[in-house]
C-alpha cells in the first residue's frame, strides 16, 4: 500500500487551524460496513476499497472518509445538531501507480436541525477555502455545483414525472445520464410486462423496496452473493423497468440538458445561463436561483476574485450529496486531485435511520495536496 508523506507539523497546524474553531472532535471506526457505503456510492465504488472479510463474518473496507462514520456516530448520540472535527488516515486503492492509497483526511461535518440558517453550506464551503489557502499553495480556485439545481432545472422543463424522477436520480451517474440523452426523440419502447417485482419496487421508498426484496430472499431461500446490498439490487431492478417504460426526451429537451452539464464559467455568469436555458422560471428554479444569490454573498466576501468557478454538474463519488457540492482545485494538480471537497447531504440522515428533515453539510481537505511543498 502506498502511504502519503507526512505534512510537515507547522503546515499541518495552519492547515488545521481554521477546521477546529468551535468544532467537537470526532473519531470513527477504520473497518467500516461495505454493504452500507454500496448502497451509497454504487457497485462502481467497490473497485476503489480496499475489502477485508473474517471467517464466517460479513463484509466490511477500510474506510474511503469519515462522512458516514461521523453521520452515524452522531445520530448515535440522538442530538438535534453538532459540529465535529475529524483528522485521520483514510483509505482508497489507486490505479496510479504514484498516488497515495493511504492518505490524511482533515474534516468538519455540520449537523443541523430544521430551520438553521440556509448560508451554512457555503460558510463550510468558505472554511474549506480557508484551510486549503493556508497550506501555500497559490493557484487555488473554488468550483460550485449543486445537485438540487439540476432537480430545479429538471422541474422547469415539465418532464413526465417518472422521466424526471429517473433524470433526477441518474444525474451525478455520467454513463447513465449519456444513455438517457441518447434515447431523445425516440418512441417508447413498453416492457413485455416480465419484471414484476421491478414494477413493485418502484413504487416503494428506497428502504421499503430493500426490505421486501430481504424478504423475498427469504421466502425463497435465496442467498445473495458478490456483496451487493439489498438496496443496491432494488435500485438497479427499479432503474431497468423504469428505463423501458418511460418516455425519452425531446430534442430541444436534450439539448438544454446537455447545455446545463456543459456550463464551466464563473458563478453570476452561469446562473444566467441556467435561467436562459430553463424551460420556465418555475417556482422550483427560482427558489433555487435566489439560494445562491445568498450563498454567493457569502463566497464572494470569502474567495479573492476570479478564484470562483460555477460547473452546476459537479458532483462527487458518492451519490448522497443532495444540495451545493464543491471542490478546490489546485492548478498544477488537476481536476482529478482535489485539494478539498464537499457539500450538502441532508438526505444522508434519513437514509441512516435518522429525522426526515435533518440538515448536514461537511468538507474533507487533504493536506499533502494543499501544502505548498507536498504532491506535485
Amino acid at each position: 500500500m502506498r502511504i502519503e508523506p507526512t505534512v510537515p507539523p507547522e503546515a499541518l497546524g495552519a492547515i488545521r487551524a481554521p477546521l477546529v474553531v468551535g468544532a467537537e472532535p470526532a473519531d470513527a471506526p477504520i473497518l467500516q460496513p461495505l454493504g452500507l457505503l454500496l448502497d451509497l456510492a454504487g457497485e462502481a465504488m467497490r473497485a476503489r476499497l480496499f475489502v477485508v472479510q473474517s471467517e464466517g463474518g460479513a463484509e466490511a473496507c477500510l474506510r474511503p472518509d469519515f462522512t458516514v462514520a461521523v453521520a452515524r456516530r452522531h445520530l448515535e448520540r440522538g442530538a438535534a445538531s453538532g459540529r465535529y472535527f475529524y483528522e485521520g488516515p483514510a483509505f482508497r486503492a489507486s490505479q496510479g501507480a504514484e498516488r497515495a492509497e493511504e492518505f490524511l483526511q482533515l474534516g468538519v461535518e455540520l449537523f443541523e436541525a430544521p430551520g438553521a440558517p440556509a448560508t451554512s453550506d457555503a460558510e463550510i464551503a468558505a472554511l474549506a477555502w480557508q484551510a486549503a489557502a493556508a497550506g501555500g499553495r497559490r493557484d487555488l480556485s473554488l468550483w460550485l455545483g449543486d445537485v438540487a439545481l439540476f432537480a430545479a432545472f429538471i422541474d422547469s422543463l415539465s418532464l413526465a414525472p417518472g422521466l424526471a424522477a429517473r433524470l433526477q436520480r441518474v444525474a451525478g451517474r455520467p454513463r447513465l445520464l449519456q444513455a438517457e440523452l441518447a434515447r431523445a426523440g425516440q418512441p417508447v419502447q413498453p416492457s413485455s410486462g416480465g419484471s414484476q417485482l421491478a414494477a413493485m419496487l418502484s413504487g416503494l421508498s428506497e428502504r421499503e423496496a430493500a426490505a421486501l426484496l430481504e424478504e423475498v430472499w427469504s421466502l425463497a431461500g435465496v442467498e445473495p452473493v458478490g456483496g451487493r446490498g439489498p438496496a443496491e439490487i432494488a435500485a438497479r431492478l427499479v432503474r431497468r423497468a423504469e428505463a423501458q417504460d418511460a418516455p425519452a426526451l425531446t430534442e430541444a429537451q436534450a439539448e438544454a440538458i446537455r447545455g446545463f452539464m456543459a456550463i464551466r464559467t464563473e458563478p453570476e455568469a452561469g446562473l444566467a445561463q441556467v435561467a436562459g436555458l430553463a424551460g420556465g422560471r418555475s417556482e422550483a428554479l427560482e427558489a433555487a436561483l435566489a439560494a445562491w444569490e445568498t450563498r454567493l454573498k457569502v463566497l464572494n466576501a470569502a474567495v479573492p476574485q476570479g478564484r470562483l468557478q460555477f460547473a452546476p454538474a459537479l458532483g462527487h463519488a458518492f451519490d448522497y450529496y443532495d444540495g451545493l457540492t464543491f471542490e478546490i482545485r489546485s492548478q498544477a494538480l488537476g481536476s482529478d486531485r482535489p485539494v478539498a471537497v464537499g457539500g450538502r447531504y441532508d438526505s444522508l440522515i434519513a437514509r441512516l435511520g435518522g429525522p426526515g428533515d435533518g440538515r448536514a453539510v461537511g468538507c474533507t481537505v487533504r493536506p499533502w495536496r494543499a501544502f505548498a511543498g507536498g504532491e506535485a
